[in-house]
């Protein structure tokens, strides 16, 4: 769980701006999105094939160049 203390005479934004970076760090965002809805297994699993492709064509995309 992220926690930022305010110092004194931090201002609110700057604490904001902590709090959203260690939010990022942690992947909070990104875990709550997963446990948002539930996914079958084989869709899980298709959903990591494509991703798995996606990044194999970037890669040979790289490589040509």
């Amino acid at each position: 769980m992220a926690e930022v203390i305010v110092n004194e005479g931090e201002s609110l934004e700057s604490a904001l701006r902590r709090f959203k970076r260690k939010v990022q760090q942690e992947d909070i965002i990104k875990d709550v999105k997963k446990h948002s809805f539930y996914l079958k297994p084989g869709e899980k699993r298709r959903i990591k094939q494509a991703l798995a492709r996606k990044r194999l064509r970037k890669k040979m995309r790289s490589a040509r160049s």
